[in-house]
């Protein structure tokens, strides 16, 4: 700071010199110095012989120069912020000296985490504060330096000195006095504000750093006090009165602290508001577009998903928030599962039998009554007495439980693992309190009871993100005009998987959380994923592995269920629905290649390792896997050359099927038979392919009658002619043909030929038409042989 002060002083000075240099009368004037000085100035002059034009460019660079420094200082638009933030910091910086120095003050984890996170916090954000002031001084500092080169240009020096000059460029100088004053103040007034601010935020960081050291010792203390002896053990007599916390100072010192907290890690509340609104308008447009076709009857079997799923989306946003805010304060996260509780509570009213919910509302008293008392004030002492008679009901209430599940609630395992949880350590928050452990108590009891929250809260989002996915299929596949049934086993025993994964993730992560135990693990595991390691030449961390891995299966999960997602299970003998089941297919492909190729970039393995790696796969192809790749470049050109699409009735090899799936490297025909017919992709371009519905679905049908005669051959078309054209799938643009040869004296050949306007429906109208030749012609007493 000194060197600061120094640097300022002597800017100052040299400013203040500058001014005399240019707005005071000439020293040597006034002194009557001799003209051989003023002729020795001249010498000093970068040209002999200086016109009106060279001294005006000269002024003009001082000019701007000078007016240069206000759009400069302008520019500081963050000076303002800077300060309002500081003033906040400096407020949160305090109160958290005041929490942390309270040497009376009972230590609670989740605080004492919470407080380092938001230390962490307020360290960013003033170091960003500081990089600000920084580049502030840096472009102030380059401003006073060009300042000073003017004042070393021997043209000015002249300019300023000569009376003739000066009486020359009067105007110009009047203005340049203006100015400058301006430009003076403006210089001192920003380096000023900017090296107090400097100061503020050094003195921010100083304390920062003494309470993150102080923060990290007590979360060391009270791990070890945890395990050591707190309290008297029960039976002892107890020596001293203690007394609680007001409710108003408790509730007020929660607020401040956690109104710090919110402001300044809000980015990832605003993630999970965002996801739970999208799930809300997900569901409630799907709902409304089955409302609109008068399908809701198509919804009968779903059992927790409602026209406006306004519950559904806060019982979504109070469990997930735990996720997000890992460190969150004590008070916040109580509130989100008191929150939690009364949400399910309404959801069940309706929906469990009266004995069972009886049975939850029993266990939601044993959530909410420590926290209740607690928020009161209640003393540690009598808080002691409350957690004792709590979890010795709760190992009663957990063993009950375990013994009445029946065998349907057993089958999620989730939910019997968890209530046996709850009540493992509803006994040891028992012994823990018994034996004077009361921070283990705590941490126990209320872990156990957080536990068997989550996890049915859990168990029920994973069932509604199936049902909302068998929504959107269902609404899709409505909207689009396909059959309504279709096969949902397949599709919802892979998201089932899916979501019971991402649901137990979440709740051991929450799970660890409460126990205080998922830093210490989370950094274990980042060591043991980001440590390099070594075969021969080839570096690579675990971590690389894991997530070159997880995003390739996260592609491939994708590409499997985006058609669903939109309504196509791939079993429906649609005709209109060939170009989008091709850009699904386009799609997919996108996702897979574009997958594989993020999974390299983002998983840090070496590009180079990775040529060599393809380069002994192309020997391998050489040597034995050109079929399969041949058949996978087929399946691209396939894909993009549109021989054939998805849905077309096609010719292939003397196997004639609609096209049910192009894939990677064989693709599958569907027969009339309802044979699965694979073709490697390779041998459909090899051979000659028949496509019947390459640019359109109709096909020319033919049938042949043999007749008696006699007949009137005139009235025979005719008749045939008005049969065929009444038929609806029989394309009447192209008009039929009908052919009369005779075969004997007894009987004659007819021939006749139409187009149908659906190929699959060929069959049925030649049926249709061949049955009321017949009748008609039975009428008329014609003969058919």
């Amino acid at each position: 700071m000194k060197v600061k002060h120094f640097f300022s002083f002597f800017l100052r000075n040299t400013l203040t010199l500058i001014t005399i240099l240019f707005f005071s009368n000439t020293i040597f004037a006034q002194k009557n110095k001799p003209m051989e000085d003023s002729q020795d100035m001249a010498i000093l002059a970068d040209s002999a012989t200086l016109t009106k034009g060279d001294y005006l460019v000269h002024l003009q660079q001082v000019f701007e120069t000078v007016n240069k420094v206000p759009v400069t200082v302008g520019s500081f638009k963050k000076l303002k912020p800077i300060a309002a933030y500081l003033t906040q910091d400096e407020a949160a910086i305090s109160l958290l000296k005041d929490r942390l120095t309270q040497g009376d003050r009972t230590l609670n984890l989740q605080n004492l985490q919470m407080d380092q996170t938001l230390l962490q916090e307020l360290q960013a954000n003033n170091r960003d504060c500081l990089e600000d002031l920084d580049e502030y001084e840096k472009e102030l500092r380059e401003l006073k330096t060009e300042l000073l080169t003017l004042r070393k240009d021997t043209v000015l020096v002249k300019l300023f000195t000569l009376p003739s000059m000066r009486v020359m460029f009067k105007d110009q100088f009047a203005e340049l006095k203006e100015k400058g004053l301006v430009m003076d103040s403006l210089l001192k007034s920003t380096t000023t504000s900017i090296n107090d601010l400097q100061a503020r935020t050094s003195a921010n960081l100083i304390n920062i750093k003494e309470l993150i050291y102080l923060t990290e010792g007590q979360l060391e203390a009270v791990s070890i006090k945890a395990f050591g002896k707190e309290r008297r053990y029960l039976w002892e007599p107890s020596k001293a009165k203690s007394s609680g916390v007001g409710f108003k100072d408790f509730i007020t010192g929660e607020k401040e602290i956690s109104a710090y907290y919110f402001v300044y890690t809000r980015s990832s509340r605003a993630l999970l508001l965002f996801t739970c609104i999208t799930f809300f308008f997900w569901v409630f447009f799907n709902f409304r577009s089955m409302k609109q076709r008068d399908r809701l009857e198509a919804l009968d079997d779903f059992t927790l998903l409602s026209p406006q799923p306004y519950l559904i989306a806060f019982m979504m946003l109070f469990t997930l928030a735990p996720i997000f805010d890992l460190k969150a304060p004590a008070l916040y996260i109580e509130s989100v599962q008191v929150l939690l509780a009364i949400a399910l509570t309404l959801f069940f009213r309706k929906r469990l039998q009266k004995k069972l919910f009886y049975h939850w509302c029993f266990f939601v008293l044993l959530l909410l009554t420590p926290v209740f008392f607690r928020l009161l004030g209640l003393p540690p002492g009598k808080q002691r007495w409350l957690l004792l008679f709590l979890s010795v009901t709760s190992s009663i209430y957990g063993i009950i439980t375990l013994k009445k599940m029946d065998e349907k609630t057993k089958k999620y395992k989730m939910i019997l693992i968890t209530v046996f949880i709850f009540t493992l350590f509803a006994v040891i928050a028992t012994l823990c309190n018994i034996f004077g452990r009361f921070t283990l108590t705590q941490i126990f009891y209320s872990t156990g009871v957080n536990s068997l929250l989550n996890a049915i809260s859990l168990t029920l989002l994973a069932k509604v993100f199936v049902e909302a996915f068998l929504l959107q299929m269902k609404s899709s596949r409505i909207r689009k005009g396909y059959p309504e049934y279709f096969d949902w086993r397949a599709v919802t025993s892979g998201l089932k998987r899916l979501t019971g994964i991402g649901a137990v993730i979440i709740w051991f992560v929450v799970f660890t959380t409460n126990l205080n135990i998922f830093n210490g693990l989370y950094e274990s595991l980042m060591e043991i994923l980001t440590e390099k390691r070594n075969v021969g030449n080839f570096t690579f961390t675990f971590g690389g592995i894991v997530l070159f891995l997880g995003i390739i299966w996260t592609a491939n999960f994708l590409q499997k269920y985006i058609a669903y997602f939109f309504g196509d299970t791939g079993d429906d003998n649609i005709e209109d629905n060939k170009g989008e089941r091709s850009k699904l297919l386009v799609t997919r492909l996108i996702l897979l290649i574009g997958g594989f190729l993020m999974a390299v970039a983002a998983s840090g393995l070496p590009i180079d390792k990775i040529t060599v790696i393809l380069g002994a796969l192309g020997v391998g192809i050489g040597l034995g896997l050109q079929n399969i790749v041949s058949n996978f470049v087929s399946g691209i050109i396939l894909i993009f050359d549109k021989t054939i699409r998805i849905g077309d009735v096609v010719e292939l090899s003397n196997k004639k099927g609609r096209v049910k799936e192009i894939g990677v490297r064989a693709s599958t025909l569907l027969s009339d038979e309802g044979a699965e017919i694979i073709i490697p992709n390779g041998s459909i371009l090899s051979n000659n392919i028949i496509n019947w519905t390459l640019s359109n679905n109709q096909m020319r049908v033919d049938i042949s009658l043999t007749i008696a005669k006699p007949f009137n051959s005139t009235e025979v078309v005719s008749q045939i002619r008005e049969i065929i054209t009444q038929n609806d799938n029989v394309f009447i643009n192209k008009e039929p043909v009908i052919l009369i040869s005779p075969v004997n004296k007894l009987n004659s050949n007819v021939k006749i030929y139409f187009w149908c306007k659906n190929i699959s429906s060929a069959d049925l109208t030649r049926s249709l038409i061949v049955a009321q030749i017949f009748e008609a012609f039975e009428e008329k007493e014609i003969e058919l042989v």
